[in-house]
C-alpha cells in the first residue's frame, strides 16, 4: 500500500467524467433539496404553534404565505402579482422600513 491517493476521475474519458460529475451534482442538489424541506418544515411548524407576539410577526408570517401563494401564480396572471407587490409595500411602509 501507498500513502498516495490515486485519482480515478483523470484515468476515465471525457464521457465518463462529464457522466460523474453530472451525477455528484444532481446528487449535491437533491441533498440541498432535502435540507430545505426540511427547514421549510421546521419554520412552518414553528409558524403554525406559536402565536404572532405583535403585529410585525403577524406581517412576517403573512409575508411567508403571499410568497408561496406568488410563487404559485402564472407569469401572465399581472392582477394578482401587483396585488402581492403593494401589500409588500404596504407592509413595508407600515412597518417603518425604507
Amino acid at each position: 500500500m501507498t500513502d498516495h491517493t490515486v485519482d480515478l476521475d483523470k484515468h476515465r474519458g471525457m464521457a465518463a467524467q462529464k457522466a460523474t460529475d453530472l451525477r455528484r451534482a444532481l446528487a449535491e442538489v437533491e441533498t440541498n433539496l432535502k435540507e430545505l424541506r426540511e427547514r421549510e418544515t421546521a419554520l412552518e411548524n414553528q409558524l403554525l404553534t406559536v402565536p404572532a407576539s405583535s403585529w410585525p410577526e403577524a406581517a412576517a408570517k403573512a409575508r411567508y404565505l403571499l410568497n408561496i401563494y406568488a410563487a404559485s401564480l402564472p407569469s401572465e396572471d399581472t392582477r394578482h402579482r401587483a396585488l402581492v407587490a403593494a401589500l409588500f409595500d404596504d407592509f413595508a411602509r407600515l412597518s417603518g422600513d425604507s
